[in-house]
């Protein structure tokens, strides 16, 4: 971070603000603005001791068109068809059955075949929809790929941990759930009707681990009679592949041409968050922040790299080191955002797409937790980069 971005809001004066918006019961923004301050004024009771000195950010580079087609299902915001899209596959279209996450996929790529509310369901259980509109677009076999990534709370640890232990929804449910469980079922009877070239499956590791791996064994062993070499399960941590956060996520990934798939070798150099979190970015889109209570921000001031606040469950962010992994929060509560490496404040949407290497161009629609939720569901682009640039290099 540049020296002159630093605050000139002295500790002491920061302390003194805070007392007086405590003691009145001012709202703390108020407090701030008459002063001419911001809470992107505000400070650690160390701040700055620590910086990111490595190379610039990194940035999602777009490869020239390699001509070949590709489907997405369950497309969520688009981190998966960024990816692709960057390692020069052309996409044709992409199912998605919640509106908003439509509307911001349409907001950036208007260009792009958009299958789901409110011209069509997007719901990939209903096979005969997806299969009418694919075939309007695709021959079988098709000469291409298909990504998707079935909803992975039924399988997620972390989803789980944001619940009581001993409530009602704290068990993984898996294959379980009513809404979700049986989707993977679904993309890959999609998968076998249509015959890609490739296809890619991705989702968190407890898809794996759920009942010592026999559904996801027998949805490969579908695959595999259908004529599939199919990979086996392996997880990456985005963290190796130029993402500045700590991601962790499975693929498995399949062809028809008989050649097998070799999982992408890490990078060399592993970025920290502070190589995306910087100062002055409220002109980017997404660039809200929260306005805590002084309260809140008299206890995240104390905090020292890599801590947690046990009353919010919040960590502040190490900017040496990758970000602890982006949450997306459930269906009725967006994300829970980490703390900032030097602001105590939690991060902006646009922060957390950042650390998710989304394009700051790229925009999320909807109100505030409904970013978070589209922007902690995703894919890294960059890592759905790699894994493109490595199926192109072995599979076509």
């Amino acid at each position: 971070m540049a020296k002159d971005s630093i605050p000139q809001l002295t500790f002491r004066d920061q302390a003194h603000l805070l007392k007086r918006a405590l003691d009145s019961g001012e709202a703390l923004v108020d407090v701030l603005s008459e002063k001419g301050l911001t809470y992107d004024d505000l400070r650690y009771e160390n701040s700055f001791a620590k910086s990111w000195d490595g190379p610039a950010r990194p940035v999602l580079k777009f490869k020239k068109s390699n001509g070949l087609p590709f489907v997405s299902f369950f497309s969520g915001c688009g981190g998966m068809d960024l990816g692709m899209e960057a390692a020069g596959f052309k996409h044709t279209a992409a199912f998605e059955h919640n509106e908003l996450f439509c509307k911001t996929l349409r907001r950036n790529r208007p260009g792009w075949r958009v299958f789901g509310p409110p011209t069509h369901s997007g719901d990939v259980s209903s096979r005969s929809d997806v299969s009418a509109a694919l075939t309007s677009l695709i021959n079988a076999p098709f000469e291409g790929l298909f990504v998707g990534g079935p909803p992975c709370q039924p399988f997620s640890i972390a989803s789980n941990q944001r619940f009581s232990k001993n409530g009602s929804n704290f068990k993984r449910t898996g294959f379980l759930h009513k809404a979700n469980g049986n989707l993977l079922f679904d993309f890959v009877q999609i998968v076998i009707d249509f015959k890609p070239v490739a296809f890619v499956i991705e989702n968190v590791p407890g898809l794996r681990d759920l009942d010592d791996g026999v559904q996801l064994t027998a949805a490969i062993r579908r695959l595999i009679d259908a004529g599939y070499t199919v990979s086996e399960p392996f997880v990456l941590n985005a963290a190796d592949f130029g993402v500045p956060q700590n991601r962790h996520r499975l693929f498995v990934v399949g062809s028809r041409s008989g050649r097998s798939f070799t999982q992408p070798k890490p990078a060399q150099l592993t970025y920290g968050a502070g190589s995306v979190l910087l100062r002055g970015r409220s002109e980017l889109s997404n660039s809200e922040t929260r306005e805590h209570k002084p309260e809140s921000v008299m206890r995240y001031m104390r905090l020292d790299y890599g801590r947690r606040d046990p009353l919010g469950r919040v960590d502040r962010l190490d900017p040496t080191l990758p970000s602890k992994t982006v949450i997306a929060g459930g269906s009725q509560g967006g994300g829970r955002s980490h703390l900032h490496p030097e602001i105590p404040r939690t991060l902006s949407v646009r922060e957390c797409a950042r650390l998710q290497t989304f394009p700051d161009s790229y925009e999320f629609v909807g109100a505030s937790a409904r970013q978070f939720t589209q922007v902690g569901n995703a894919v890294p682009p960059l890592l759905a980069y790699r894994i493109g640039l490595s199926i192109t290099d072995q599979l076509f």
